[in-house]
């Protein structure tokens, strides 16, 4: 008896030792399915990798900006205003540009009150510039100090702007941008607003507006200076001048308007040298 007992308890011990089944032993089969969500999440960021690539390849081929147009901008050139909107990385692209600006102005531009940006198709957009209404310049502290319609000055800059004419024999002490002129008639602003509106109703260019002490006005058109008088008959005097100036043209003197009317069309002209006498 006990003989069998021995026998039974070895053929237990060679049972209980079963080695252990390896990785190897597994395949890659058993191996991906214990591994699945690692594939499936590897997958996933590979697909979003290359659609975010496809993606990234289609705006940047098809929304490339070829065609630009510019509209009302007379103090800057239309490439300035270009490079002003279409900065930075990728300051080519409609879509960038569209999402940049949508509902949405650039100011703080020196001598422009806004600028607003439209596409128009994938490869055109719009640029509108508003520009501020300049009534004329002042000199001060070697910078032309640049003023609107109401006499509050707008605009500090060294350089002088096209078509804004220079006003001289105003009397002020001091400048502060964003504030009125400091003169002693504030009506005087209402004066150049007249006198440059007429002006322009009349397609002329005056380079230079001075106001004398007796109440005078003169008006420089390069080396004519024109006499109006005390204002009377402006709007006429204006009028009558657009048909005058041709003919002095290349010519140096004073333009005698004091005492035209559209009846009268009483003037005068003094050559340089007749005056300088």
């Amino acid at each position: 008896m006990t003989k069998v007992k021995q026998k039974k308890k070895k053929q237990t011990d060679r049972l209980s030792i079963v080695p252990p089944v390896s990785r190897k032993a597994q395949g890659p089969g058993a191996y991906f399915r214990n591994h699945k969500s690692l594939f499936i999440i590897g997958g996933m960021l590979l697909a979003l990798v290359i659609g975010l690539m496809a993606a990234y390849s289609y705006i940047i081929t098809n929304y490339t900006v070829t065609t630009v147009y510019v509209e009302g901008t007379v103090h800057y050139t239309n490439d300035e205003i270009i490079d002003m909107v279409m900065e930075g990385h990728y300051g080519n692209n409609s879509l960038l540009l569209s999402l940049k600006y949508k509902d949405k102005s650039i100011t703080g531009v020196p001598f422009v009150e806004k600028m607003d940006v439209s596409v128009e198709d994938p490869h055109t957009i719009k640029i509108e510039v508003y520009e501020k209404a300049l009534a004329g310049y002042v000199e001060y502290l070697e910078r032309y100090m640049y003023f609107d319609k109401d006499g509050i000055v707008v605009e500090s800059s060294f350089e002088k702007t096209k078509g804004v004419p220079l006003v001289t024999g105003l009397h002020f002490d001091h400048v502060v941008l964003y504030e009125p002129l400091p003169v002693e008639d504030p009506g005087i602003f209402q004066s150049i607003l007249n006198i440059t509106q007429l002006v322009n109703k009349y397609n002329l260019v005056t380079d230079r507006i001075f106001f004398g002490s007796d109440g005078s006005l003169t008006l420089y058109f390069e080396d004519v200076k024109v006499a109006l008088g005390t204002g009377d008959n402006l709007d006429e005097k204006i009028m009558g001048l657009q048909y005058m100036l041709p003919e002095l043209n290349g010519r140096k003197g004073t333009l005698r308007m004091e005492n035209y009317t559209e009846g009268t069309k009483n003037t005068s002209f003094e050559p340089e040298e007749e005056a300088e006498g």
